[in-house]
């Protein structure tokens, strides 16, 4: 009885193996598929961020552009103003000076024509 006993338990010790063998592969291949499709998930989410993050990069790189190029237009327009400024200052400078200087030439003319028209 005892070797009847050992010759079934070795019986169902060799074929449990094989019984677990399928349950194992099944557990296996389910977590192995959960490992896959929380990678993918997390694959897809730090794709779809960094997607927003150089979308947002992006953005603000054209914004800083556009506002240098504006700065560099204003800048240039302000000293654009000035040298116009600082032009029609100078010319009124040299048209007072050009006045000045005839009323003083026509005075010294009239002056002379005094005293010279005296004697």
């Amino acid at each position: 009885m005892r070797i009847v006993m050992i010759a079934v338990l070795l019986v169902f010790w060799l074929a449990a193996p094989g019984w677990a063998d399928n349950a194992f592969k099944e557990g296996a291949q389910e977590i192995g598929q959960g490992i896959k499709e929380s990678s993918e998930k997390v694959g897809q989410g730090i794709k779809e961020g960094s997607e927003k993050i150089g979308k947002s990069f992006k953005e603000l790189g054209k914004e800083l552009g556009e506002a240098e190029k504006k700065a560099e237009k204003d800048f240039k327009e302000a000293g654009q103003e000035a040298k116009k400024k600082g032009r029609s200052v100078g010319e009124w400078f040299r048209e007072t000076g050009k006045k000045i200087g005839d009323s003083f030439r026509e005075l010294g003319h009239k002056i002379r024509e005094y005293f010279a028209g005296s004697n």
